[in-house]
């Protein structure tokens, strides 16, 4: 059996700064994530805060990450856009990325995007039901065809967001909006996964269910591959063909000269 190496993400500022925050997850919301994931032999979790160096982020850490795990919020200013390029590189190169909640407007998505990933909210202790529609995804194994959340903050659409390459979830809330809740992208040769519950505020996180299609969204995105989309390298011909030498004499020598002005 392989092990995926799983890395969650938090800025975990919420649960410092609101002590009610706090109470519902003591050991911040990136703790019970590690916790419901870390139930599964197959899957390795550790996890990385803002307030680390390097954001928890460093160069081994992405390296040795089969799938990431992003929940942002009220930080989504103060990560360094260095981090961001590098996390944005590695999921070019195949590294799996699930996006959770409120990340939706972190920088990373929206990188990866390419548009605002606005929506619409409104923080009324709602209820949430969330449809399955493609039950034969790997990501929607062993969930029923809807489950319910009884208090959530509603997301509603448009959701600013390109046309998924699957769209998985459906969430109806109780006052009247519904919302792609789960869907997925291809970037690269990497994964993109976007699930929506889990305002900080309840327990969501320890739901069967919404740990469900976290763990499986982690064997669905995590990396089968690691090659580098950052060069383009320029090279021989297999077969001989006219002037190819001459013309790439002269193309390597236009990027010299380029290089050194």
């Amino acid at each position: 059996m392989r092990t995926i190496n799983v890395t969650v993400w938090n800025e975990y500022l919420h649960e410092v700064q609101e002590p009610e925050i706090g109470e519902v997850y003591p050991a911040g919301i990136h703790g019970a994530l590690a916790e419901g994931l870390g139930a599964n032999d197959d899957l390795a979790v550790r996890t990385a805060t803002l307030a680390e160096p390097a954001h928890g982020l460093t160069d081994e850490v992405i390296a040795a990450t089969d799938v990431m795990i992003w929940w942002g919020h009220m930080g989504h200013h103060l990560v360094d856009n260095g981090v961001v390029a590098k996390v944005h590189e590695a999921v070019l190169s195949g590294m799996g990325l699930i996006v959770l909640h409120s990340g939706h407007y972190s920088k990373i998505f929206r990188r990866l995007m390419g548009t605002n990933c606005s929506l619409l909210w409104r923080e009324a202790n709602e209820k949430e039901r969330l449809w399955v529609l493609e039950p034969s995804h790997p990501i929607m194994e062993g969930l029923p065809p809807y489950f319910e959340l009884e208090a959530e903050e509603m997301y509603g659409e448009r959701f600013d967001v390109p046309t998924p390459d699957e769209l998985l979830m459906v969430s109806w809330f109780q006052g009247g909006e519904v919302f792609r809740s789960c869907a997925t992208w291809r970037r690269g040769h990497g994964r993109v996964v976007y699930f929506r519950p889990g305002h900080e505020e309840y327990p969501t996180y320890r739901d069967e269910h919404v740990l469900r299609v976290i763990t499986n969204a982690c064997r669905w995105a995590a990396r089968t591959v690691n090659i580098a989309t950052n060069h383009a390298p320029n090279v021989e011909a297999l077969e001989w063909v006219p002037g190819a030498s001459a013309r790439a004499a002269a193309a390597a020598q236009a990027g010299a000269d380029s290089v050194g002005s």
